[in-house]
């Protein structure tokens, strides 16, 4: 694996190419700027940038408002804050399926020490039970300046799901991106391995670790969580008849809630889910977390060996 960077940091780039090539893009913050990776935005199209102060609700109502007049707006804060604009995302933004991207930073238990009121691990499950809304969540630096590209150009609301800590930079720039659709990484013929985030990362150390033990497992790397790529799943599920979901979030309403509807419905089989256990987190190391809450390569492993025991 490549060098370690934030998946915030490919919003910011992203950003920056967008700012040179559509004069319609705007960005807005609910200021903090510098942690969402807007700073720079800020700088060199000042004009182009509102500042909506802590007032996450304004700032969603603002982006509706710019949607209507033909702006593709940006608004950009921490993935727990945003939340707290979710009625007005719901009203203003999903039901008339305005044109506003959702920027959401700093998600998951890896934001570490500022404990359980920061790590935001519901997100998913808000924002794919709207209607009209695409949820994004990239796994490294290189996918996520691919995901705000994407987005810019899907005319409709989006969800980018991004994270604070450094993550291991699997994408090359010329790999292909398409919204909705899963990037296989590994074949296998055992189980499938659905990952998201930063789990693809932790899944590749699992997919390799298995092969030591005799098991031969396929890796989709779904950053688009909805709509799912019910093609791709189905395909590899179909061949290896066993299923384990990774994520940073809660396993009710996230990839695994996802994954589980459609293979319920189309094919149904053993499907193990690694996430949050329906807990909150607490403060403590990002190491430190992911270990506590079974969101290790080791963990996916042993989900691995259950699913395959369920055959």
């Amino acid at each position: 694996m490549a060098d370690k960077a934030a998946t915030r940091d490919g919003y910011g780039n992203g950003l920056m190419k967008l700012g040179e090539s559509n004069p319609q893009v705007v960005v807005l913050d609910a200021d903090l700027w510098t942690s969402t990776r807007t700073e720079q935005f800020r700088k060199t199209w000042p004009e182009r940038f509102i500042d909506a102060g802590i007032c996450e609700q304004d700032m969603v109502g603002v982006a509706a408002g710019l949607a209507v007049e033909g702006f593709i707006p940006f608004a950009s804060s921490f993935a727990c804050f945003m939340s707290r604009g979710w009625e007005q995302v719901r009203v203003s933004v999903a039901i008339p399926a305005l044109n506003v991207k959702l920027g959401a930073t700093h998600a998951g238990i890896t934001v570490g020490d500022d404990g359980a009121s920061a790590q935001m691990t519901e997100d998913f499950a808000l924002m794919r039970s709207l209607p009209n809304m695409v949820v994004v969540c990239p796994c490294d630096v290189v996918e996520a300046e691919q995901a705000t590209l994407a987005a810019a150009a899907h005319h409709g609301p989006v969800y980018l799901r991004f994270g604070r800590e450094r993550v291991p930079t699997i994408t090359a720039p010329g790999d292909p991106f398409v919204l909705g659709q899963a990037r296989p990484l590994r074949e296998g013929g055992d189980v499938t391995i659905a990952a998201t985030g930063i789990m693809v990362s932790a899944a590749l150390e699992a997919v390799e670790a298995l092969a030591g033990d005799g098991i031969e497992a396929a890796l989709l790397d779904f950053h688009t969580i909805k709509p799912l790529d019910q093609d791709a799943l189905l395909a590899s599920a179909g061949r290896t008849r066993a299923v384990v979901t990774a994520e940073e979030h809660q396993v009710m309403g996230g990839l695994g809630s996802a994954v589980a509807e459609v293979l319920v419905k189309h094919l149904p089989l053993p499907v193990e889910m690694v996430g949050m256990q329906d807990v909150f987190g607490e403060s403590g190391t990002p190491a430190q977390l992911l270990r506590k809450y079974g969101q290790t390569p080791g963990d996916i492993v042993a989900a691995a060996h259950r699913a395959i025991a369920r055959k």
